[in-house]
């Protein structure tokens, strides 16, 4: 019977410094066999005299319960008060997190047809992950329900925006959109609509059929589902 030996490298691999065995693992065995500790240690590099760039992965990784979606969350600031990690450490952990972030909203099919609140809140939501403040954006569309452009029309503070009805209605002039969708987060979490969005949707729902423009939703993101103005039902994941 044929034996196939292993590299000696793997066969040695506890003999590295902890703070090498995760590129050599991703070299030898991909970056599926590697923890979330020892991805994270590749970004930041190196650790202290005292910590291994592992340990301290660790360190940080058990200050959010072990959850990724709660790191991206830590601002620079926050990274920088673990001992051994510097502004630069941290930079790179936010930028890989961004990029994650980047890739989960590009694989979604470029111009799908938006049917429903879901497939608008599939397209859509990616892009509020993580975001602390609350932005409203409106998205124009085409005869076929595909996008064909978002802008932002405002940028506020965690507890609101402010948001002008004539400056969607530019856009949707502009753009000569057949229909729109009104978006915006709420950090808060709470995915019931305020008494304000409750307002904006009926003025903007009157004004838009003044140009012959169609909106078809007005939803609200939080990081845990959506809430559609359309179907009156709050979705949760």
């Amino acid at each position: 019977m044929i034996q196939v030996k292993e590299p000696l490298a793997v066969l040695n691999i506890k003999s590295w410094a902890e703070e090498d065995r995760p590129r050599e693992k991703f070299l030898i065995k991909g970056a599926s066999s590697l923890s979330d500790a020892e991805l994270i240690a590749i970004l930041i590099g190196s650790g202290t005299p005292t910590m291994s760039a592992v340990d301290l992965s660790k360190l940080i990784l058990k200050s959010s319960d072990n959850d990724l979606n709660k790191i991206a969350k830590l601002t620079i600031k926050d990274l920088t008060k673990f001992k051994g990690m510097g502004e630069a450490k941290a930079i790179s952990i936010a930028a890989a997190l961004e990029l994650g972030r980047r890739r989960n909203y590009s694989i979604i099919e470029e111009k799908p047809k938006l049917k429903s609140s879901k497939m608008m809140y599939q397209y859509l939501a990616p892009q509020f992950l993580d975001l602390l403040h609350e932005e409203c954006w409106l998205l124009m569309l085409d005869s076929q329900l595909q996008p064909i452009k978002k802008v932002q029309i405002s940028k506020g503070g965690v507890m609101g925006t402010v948001v002008d009805v004539k400056i969607i209605l530019k856009h949707a002039i502009e753009n000569l959109c057949q229909s729109i969708v009104l978006y915006h987060n709420h950090p808060s979490g709470n995915l019931l609509p305020s008494n304000k969005d409750i307002k904006l949707t009926d003025q903007l729902r009157d004004a838009s059929k003044l140009i012959e423009v169609t909106l078809i939703d007005h939803l609200i993101f939080t990081n845990n589902g959506y809430y559609s103005f359309t179907d009156g039902v709050a979705y949760t994941n």
